[in-house]
C-alpha cells in the first residue's frame, strides 16, 4: 500500500558554495519530502528524497534547476526502497 518511494540523486556541475543545499532543503520541505543533502568531495551534491511518488519526481525535476546561482550539468536518480526518513537535513 506504500505510495511512498525513495530517490538517490547526484547532482554535478557548479552545485557547491551557491547555496545548493540550504535551497534543497527548503524546498524539499515544501514538497513535504524527506531525506538529506550533502556536498561531496568529488565538487557533486548527493541527495535523498523520500516520500509519495509525485512529491519525489518533482524534487528530482528541481534538482535539474537547483539554486539560482547554480549550474547544473548532470542529474542522475536511483529509486530505491524507503527507508523511512524522518524530516530532511543537510548533512556535513
Amino acid at each position: 500500500m506504500s505510495d511512498r518511494t525513495r530517490a538517490h540523486v547526484f547532482v554535478s556541475g557548479k552545485v557547491q558554495g551557491v547555496y545548493y543545499r540550504a535551497n534543497t532543503r527548503d524546498a524539499a520541505r515544501e514538497a513535504g519530502v524527506d531525506g538529506w543533502v550533502r556536498n561531496l568531495a568529488d565538487g557533486r551534491v548527493e541527495a535523498v528524497f523520500e516520500g509519495p511518488e509525485d512529491a519525489v519526481e518533482s524534487m528530482v525535476e528541481w534538482c535539474h534547476e537547483g539554486s539560482p546561482a547554480a549550474r547544473v550539468e548532470d542529474v542522475e536518480a536511483e529509486y530505491e526502497e524507503p527507508q523511512g526518513e524522518d524530516g530532511f537535513e543537510i548533512r556535513y
